[in-house]
């Protein structure tokens, strides 16, 4: 028996990629899937435990003496050095290299096992052939037979379906859960439709960390973890907007939003003075600041939600605020999300229609809708990864589901610009990573302005490269980009 502790294991992997901090505890009871995007490092963790990369700092211990790993590293390994001998022959005698049988037999501890997965592989014919005249699928299959029978403690496989033929893919899923019965195994996947049933646990890393650890049975983690997996990884792009909507022209060129020397004051109070700031088409910021700072005062100085608004020198869309202009001819432009707008949302609506209700700014539907506009709220929910929840009333939606569906609701018109106030408020750790992962998407698939505002600087999204920080009680700003 074994239990693996890794413990604020920091490892750099040759300066190019690290792991941070990393907390994880593992035992020969348990079957672990390790996912995540691309270039988020699930190859790296699972490398470690096979002694890859330098220690920074941090422990891991109990790692069990035999463990075979299958990846595209240890692959590319065997291929290279058979290279190598190539380059050591003497030169007028041409080598033949290691036969594929010859690799197979090499750390092999149970030659019945290995004639029984030879013969499953239909391997046969290829047992005199040289390993290096091998295709790339054919010796990915060497690799597993190698792993399969060298009596492993520990299976450590990444991507191993990567490469195979129907025929072996299949095979090996089978064989795999087999396996299960008396060999602990870790899983390196992509795809979370290929975690296999006998997967106890699930290990999600993201940017070098290890994000989440949930066991298999915690059906609403694993759906929540499957939806973020989704998000940062589907080619799917941002639904386009409804072709017939009509609105209000507005200036396209000037800026979202221009306010010069703004002023919030209760009396004696002030929240923040000399404010001077600029939102450009196409510019992302996030506004962070401590309770108090005064970020959804700024806010409804743009929607137009606060007294203190017609004082002012605002200019929305290019329209001078106090000029004549509607409440109409402002909002018709704008999204919004907030905690506020998902407590007042309680109509009686399913899923679909919620996103729906988007294009009439209102709270539930009051009138019919096209099919154009379905479609379009039929693709967002693909988008989240909800289609299955179309018509499932809204109010019994998770909150942190609730809180995508009203930021989809907000994008269906394409707005120039998106306000999302404090989005994450309220949200455990995974649901936040699921509404930052959705906030990236529009930032880098649409052509929508993001204004991000938050209390947390450090909860900074891909593609929000402008900052402002508003300071408690002082009316101080710092901003990082564009100020008029």
């Amino acid at each position: 028996m074994y239990h693996i502790t890794l413990t604020n294991l920091s490892v750099n992997f040759d300066d190019h990629f690290f792991l941070n901090k990393i907390n994880w505890k593992l035992n020969d009871a348990q079957h672990w899937v390790i996912t995540g995007p691309n270039g988020s490092g699930k190859s790296a963790l699972a490398a470690t435990l096979i002694g890859a990369g330098e220690i920074d700092s941090g422990t891991i211990l109990g790692l069990p003496e035999n463990i075979a790993v299958v990846s595209f590293e240890t692959q590319a390994e065997l291929i290279e050095a058979e290279r190598r001998k190539d380059d050591a022959d003497i030169l007028d005698v041409i080598s033949e290299g290691t036969s594929v049988q010859e690799m197979l037999d090499e750390g092999c501890k149970n030659i019945k096992e290995q004639k029984r997965l030879v013969k499953a592989f239909k391997f046969e014919h290829l047992l005199d052939r040289s390993f290096r005249k091998l295709s790339t699928g054919e010796t990915r299959k060497v690799i597993l037979i190698r792993a399969l029978t060298c009596n492993a403690n520990l299976l450590v496989l990444d991507e191993p379906f990567e490469g195979l033929d129907v025929h072996s893919d299949e095979l090996l899923k089978n064989l795999l859960r087999e396996y299960s019965t008396h060999t602990p195994i870790i899983l390196v996947l992509n795809r979370f439709d290929e975690i296999p049933d006998f997967a106890t646990h699930i290990a999600y890393i993201d940017n070098g960390e290890l994000a989440h650890t949930i066991d298999r049975n915690d059906h609403d983690a694993v759906q929540e973890l499957k939806q973020l997996l989704h998000l940062k990884t589907t080619e799917l792009e941002i639904p386009a907007k409804d072709p017939h909507a009509t609105t209000t022209d507005f200036n396209a060129d000037a800026a979202l939003v221009t306010m010069k020397n703004g002023r919030i004051a209760y009396g004696d109070t002030v929240i923040f003075d000399q404010l001077s700031w600029q939102i450009n088409p196409g510019e992302h910021w996030q506004v962070s600041g401590a309770n108090g700072s005064g970020k959804t005062c700024l806010l409804n100085l743009i929607t137009g939600d606060h007294p203190q608004c017609y004082v002012n020198d605002i200019q929305i869309f290019g329209m001078q605020r106090g000029q004549g202009e509607t409440i109409w001819d402002i909002k018709q432009h704008i999204g919004y999300v907030s905690s506020a707008l998902q407590w007042e949302y309680k109509v009686s609506v399913s899923v679909r229609n919620a996103i729906i209700s988007g294009f009439y700014d209102s709270i539930g539907i009051y009138q019919q809708y096209s099919d154009e506009q379905k479609n379009i709220a039929n693709q967002w929910l693909a988008l989240l990864g909800l289609d299955a929840y179309a018509d499932r009333p809204f109010n019994q939606l998770s909150f942190g589901d609730q809180r995508l569906v009203l930021i989809a609701r907000a994008m269906v018109k394409h707005p120039p610009l998106l306000i999302l106030d404090e989005p994450c408020l309220g949200l455990d750790d995974i649901n936040r990573q699921l509404v930052l992962a959705l906030i990236e998407k529009i930032c880098t698939g649409s052509n929508t302005s993001v204004l991000y505002v938050n209390h947390r600087l450090e909860d900074k999204i891909p593609g929000i490269d402008n900052h402002m920080v508003l300071s408690d009680g002082k009316g101080v700003t710092h901003q990082a980009g564009h100020a008029c």
